[in-house]
């Protein structure tokens, strides 16, 4: 059974959480915007500082679900606490580093703390809270990437411009400084339930788990596979330098606004529901996202909207995993934050490839192909239909909302 310190988790000690992601989220955000900064800094080029990036998401993608198996009898209080003190240590390396190498060397071991941080985060506050109210948790947890998606990128513009690129990472280590704090003294104590190594690794030949996760890795490829070539979009309909910079804040704030909507309806209406809506709903706006390329203010109007499921698919997804996840729940979050940089990295090479074989026009249509293709995938698989067969099931698949 699950032991903790209290029968609840109150929003403020979400919000400490919450900290957490957002900390994660503007280094995420930040670094693209100071890779040319960087490859001067370290001389090498900017292809090379790129790789950065990489070995960030490759880091995090294979340790998330080790560490999670690895600590698996820990307290949660522990893990979320080290991990963000790994994240600290792996920034510090990164501003302080003299060479390109020992930079690599901090983005990976910044990257192992995010991977111990953020999966465990959102475990906690899926135990913790009520089924009728858990997706309403996640959304909170995950306010804090929301948030950084609208503040990373001219945050990190401006100090990357007022005190150079170390200025920024320094910044971040500040910020992960008083995350690391918060947790310490607001994180409640939670020990989920023993399970051996056997159990926790038979999460990788659970059929149902597995289902799930590969729509985690599908879910998000048709938003990026046009925002991950926002100024490619916008400059169809204006060639204006800040253009992009006011699409990828606008793709931002739909996101954040998404964020703070999910949760209600997807307590009301259960995850499955609430997500294939949303999927609906990306079709279309990316079939109108080509209809509209040519003005910039309606370009506008659906990159946000696009922003806004986006934060949809990523909750309702969350929650799906987790309640499948039962007992070593810790282990499949870390396997779900896996799939999501994996469904980032499909949408991007998709969109990479459309774009050098029909060109720009034809991303937000290809986006509305891959978006119609996830939604069967998504319907035909789901574990829910399937669990509704009988009362008990059906008082199981109600657990999922």
């Amino acid at each position: 059974m699950i032991r903790q310190e209290s029968n609840d988790l109150p929003s403020w000690r979400l919000a400490v959480l919450a900290v957490g992601t957002f900390v994660l989220g503007v280094d995420g955000f930040v670094l693209p915007g100071l890779l040319p900064p960087i490859a001067a800094d370290l001389s090498v080029s900017v292809a090379a500082a790129g790789q950065l990036t990489t070995a960030f998401a490759v880091t995090y993608a294979v340790g998330s679900p080790i560490i999670a198996t690895a600590t698996g009898r820990m307290d949660r209080r522990v893990v979320i606490g080290v991990g963000m003190g790994t994240f600290l240590v792996g920034m510090v390396l990164q501003a302080a580093g003299p060479s390109y190498v020992v930079v690599l060397v901090g983005r990976i071991i910044a990257a192992l703390g995010a991977a111990a941080f953020q999966a465990n985060a959102f475990a906690v506050a899926g135990v913790l809270s009520r089924p009728e109210r858990r997706a309403r948790s996640f959304a909170m947890v995950g306010a804090g990437s929301s948030l950084a998606s609208v503040l990373g990128v001219p945050l990190g513009l401006l100090i990357g411009q007022w005190v150079g690129w170390r200025g920024a990472m320094w910044t971040i280590v500040a910020l992960a400084a008083v995350a690391a704090v918060l947790a310490a003294v607001g994180v409640p104590s939670v020990t989920l339930p023993a399970t051996s190594l056997r159990s926790r690794v038979s999460v990788l030949v659970n059929p149902r788990i597995l289902v799930l996760l590969v729509v985690s890795a599908l879910v998000l490829a048709p938003s990026y596979l046009v925002s991950s070539y926002a100024a490619a979009v916008v400059g169809v309909s204006t060639s204006a330098s800040s253009a992009v910079l006011v699409a990828l804040f606008v793709f931002g704030a739909g996101f954040f606004t998404g964020n703070r909507l999910v949760g209600r309806f997807a307590d009301r209406f259960g995850s499955l529901a609430t997500l294939i809506a949303a999927l609906a709903v990306t079709i279309c706006t990316t079939a109108a996202l080509s209809a509209v390329a040519h003005w910039f203010v309606p370009t506008l109007v659906a990159l946000f909207a696009l922003g806004l499921v986006g934060s949809f698919l990523f909750i309702t997804q969350q929650n799906r995993v987790f309640v499948a996840g039962g007992d070593v729940a810790a282990v499949a979050l870390g396997l779900n934050g896996s799939m999501n940089y994996v469904g980032t990295a499909i949408g991007a090479a998709v969109g990479g490839v459309v774009l050098s074989l029909a060109g720009v026009r034809w991303l937000a249509p290809a986006a509305a192909v891959v978006a119609a293709i996830v939604v069967g995938i998504t319907w035909l698989t789901a574990p829910e239909r399937r669990m509704v067969a009988s009362p008990v099931a059906a008082t199981t698949a109600g657990g999922q909302r």
